[in-house]
């Protein structure tokens, strides 16, 4: 949450001269409201499914860059979908994240204690990311510029 994915990404499509795509973005237009509404309104459980589901027609739909929701790689599913694929894990810790987004509430799982649910947050899904990513690219203190650089530089780098 608040790491940058979508801003990175639209760049690195961009830069690589491919379409972008963001499955939190899809559910907002499938569901007519906000993500934060679909948790209050039906529920976590509810919204994994639809993430699922937009995870899944988004793989099988779009071929260029896709940034997928932070709970997204909960469901194991979904990660054996990403397993052949190039995916960047985009890395920051607590202190970045409070600088970015202040953990404000309107993110629906850091409504109550924010800092301390971020870290527990990451503590849970962490070694998921990890496990997924094909590269891990550190975004504190960087521009998303610099970021979208380091994600191509490190691709480049796995691929030699």
């Amino acid at each position: 949450m608040g790491v940058g994915k979508s801003t990175v990404g639209a760049l690195l499509a961009e830069r690589l001269g491919i379409g972008y795509r963001d499955t939190d973005a899809d559910i907002v237009s499938a569901e007519g409201r906000e993500i934060s509404d679909i948790f209050i309104e039906d529920g976590e459980p509810r919204f994994r499914e639809l993430e699922r589901a937009a995870v899944r027609a988004a793989v099988a739909e779009h071929t260029g860059v896709l940034s997928l929701g932070g709970g997204a790689i909960l469901d194991a599913d979904t990660r054996e979908l990403l397993a052949p694929l190039p995916v960047v894990y985009l890395s920051m810790d607590v202190e970045e994240a409070v600088r970015r987004v202040g953990l404000n509430t309107a993110r629906p799982l850091l409504a109550v204690n924010p800092r301390r649910q971020w870290r527990e947050l990451m503590e849970a899904r962490r070694h998921l990311y990890t496990e997924a990513a094909h590269v891990v690219v550190a975004t504190d203190e960087r521009t998303p510029e610099e970021v979208a650089q380091a994600v191509l530089d490190a691709l480049e780098a796995k691929d030699t």
